[in-house]
């Protein structure tokens, strides 16, 4: 079967050789840039493999990134933007130590392409504390011990926060449910358990 007949029979319109070229680029071709292919009748942008430019809004400023489409949110924030308190720890959306807000949902930041965030409010924990004075959330944190070795914290500090203002009143089922994408092998779960309570009670 030539490439015209794949053609006709694949409704992308894209042949087999067409799509070798755009899927197997090796380093011997830096392309670099966008390019449009058409797939199932529809204009599509191919980003890379070279650097293309990215656009984010972090804590409420805008930044324009030169990043290769695979650079996830967490390297872009640590490694071009030296926004730090999002950890990398298992670096596969398990642990939740990269928890950051995107559009106030939280999100593992490891697992989220930086180039796929643009256009959304991005908010990492450094973004909670207001000069001096730190979020309810962090204060209930230091205050009720809930954290030990502190990789895992901002993690579930910001997750915390989403939880609260989704349920400022929440169930057990909802500390649960809310809390159940971040892992802390220190075992701080009572405190984190107090800390929350403690918010919960004051309102915040």
């Amino acid at each position: 079967m030539n490439d015209e007949e794949v053609k006709c029979q694949d409704p992308s319109g894209v042949t087999r050789r067409e799509f070798l070229k755009i899927g197997g680029i090796t380093a011997a071709v830096p392309l670099v840039g966008t390019r449009v292919v058409e797939a199932a009748g529809e204009p599509v942008k191919i980003y890379g493999p070279g650097k293309v430019p990215v656009e984010l809004t972090v804590n409420g400023s805008k930044h324009t990134l030169q990043v290769e489409p695979r650079v996830t949110l967490l390297d872009a924030l640590r490694d071009n933007l030296n926004i730090t308190g999002a950890k990398r720890v298992c670096d596969r959306g398990e642990c939740g130590a990269c928890t950051v807000l995107i559009d106030n949902k939280s999100v593992y930041a490891c697992s989220v392409l930086a180039i796929d965030a643009q256009g959304k409010q991005i908010a990492t924990i450094e973004s909670l504390m207001q000069g001096d004075q730190l979020h309810p959330v962090q204060q209930a944190f230091v205050e009720g011990d809930a954290s030990q070795c502190g990789f895992c914290t901002p993690g579930f500090v910001v997750a915390a926060k989403a939880m609260l203002d989704k349920h400022p009143n929440p169930t057990a089922d909802d500390v649960r449910r809310g809390l159940a994408g971040n892992f802390c092998r220190c075992g701080t779960y009572a405190g984190i358990r107090q800390a929350i309570a403690q918010v919960s009670q004051k309102g915040a």
